[in-house]
């Protein structure tokens, strides 16, 4: 990810975080250096230099933003839903943690090399989905928001639907396939003519009449 994008996404959580953005430089020296590092795309010491800065900036909805975006962004993503979880509760009408809150989520529920139950990641993926939505009642008109839920929808359809599995159940699987659906549809209907969100539509609909 280059400099130019992770400035501009990072200066899209900070407005919605704070509802403006700042010209002066943090005052803490490892917010300052957690900043650099984030821009620079070392996530990694970004999000160990931004765990530093607190307790003292543990009131600062932009510090846990991007420490939950370093987080993120070095595959941490358990700690990533803390961090956008307590930007949440500083602000609950930051459209961008609950975005990254439900990707990470999401990413989790779907993770074959971790051992996790199915019903844990039926709680992950429906946690994504209720995040999605919150964010879409925030900002409706943002095309990502329906293709994520549309994704997660998806996810839990298969999930469901797998024939074998302790929580099997095809009319869960069907509702969550037809919802997905409706979600890629609205991304069409936003952005004419994707051609990949087409082919997922088509897929959705093959995965959801091929149940047993």
């Amino acid at each position: 990810m280059n400099r130019g994008l992770i400035a501009g996404l990072l200066c899209l959580g900070v407005v919605m975080a704070h509802g403006q953005t700042t010209e002066t430089a943090p005052s803490n020296p490892n917010v300052r250096l957690g900043q650099k590092a984030l821009l620079d795309g070392d996530f990694k010491s970004a999000a160990g230099y931004l765990q530093k800065a607190l307790p003292q900036e543990g009131d600062d909805e932009n510090v846990w933003y991007m420490l939950g975006y370093s987080q993120y962004h070095s595959g941490d993503y358990n700690k990533a839903k803390d961090s956008f979880s307590k930007v949440i509760e500083l602000t609950p009408d930051n459209v961008a943690a609950y975005y990254y809150r439900g990707k990470a989520n999401n990413i989790l529920a779907v993770q074959t090399e971790t051992r996790v139950s199915s019903s844990n990641r039926e709680k992950m993926l429906n946690a994504a989905i209720a995040d999605y939505t919150k964010a879409i009642e925030l900002n409706a008109e943002d095309v990502k928001l329906y293709q994520n839920r549309a994704i997660a929808y998806r996810d839990l359809g298969i999930l469901r639907g797998t024939t074998g599995t302790a929580n099997y159940d095809k009319a869960v699987a069907v509702d969550a396939y037809d919802k997905s659906i409706v979600d890629f549809e609205q991304v069409l209907a936003l952005t004419p003519g994707k051609k990949d969100i087409q082919t997922e539509i088509k897929k959705a609909k093959v995965y959801r009449d091929n149940l047993k």
